[in-house]
């Protein structure tokens, strides 16, 4: 079993940044694949970026060169700094836990509660 809590989530300008974290409970955190996703109002939940427990990365085209995905395992923690914001990228940003290394929402098992950016222009 592992919970999610994320954090860090804000109101910001157009062109800021924000550092997302995610804290996991469960002594087998470094064993998942991590993900984030969002959802912004009215569309469906779309993946973000994700981190293999070796610390391999995959993003989303749209967020490729502005988004970077980190884990500290000693933390339980992964990390999701945002920059170069656009107001296109106001969503609710959830953190997953997956045993396999997916885009699909549906491979993720376990899912945080969201954390809310929104990007004013």
């Amino acid at each position: 079993q592992v919970q999610l809590v994320e954090s860090g989530g804000g109101l910001v300008q157009a062109g800021g940044s924000l550092r997302l974290s995610c804290a996991a409970s469960g002594r087998t955190f470094s064993s998942f694949a991590m993900g984030w996703f969002r959802q912004a109002p009215g569309k469906e939940r779309e993946f973000v970026a994700r981190i293999w427990s070796s610390g391999s990365t995959y993003y989303a085209d749209s967020v490729k060169d502005r988004f970077t995905i980190s884990r500290d395992n000693a933390k339980n923690t992964v990390y999701l700094q945002i920059g170069s914001l656009k107001p296109e990228d106001t969503a609710i940003y959830y953190c997953a836990a997956s045993n396999i290394a997916t885009t699909s929402s549906s491979g993720y098992r376990y899912w945080g509660q969201g954390t809310q950016v929104t990007v004013s222009p």
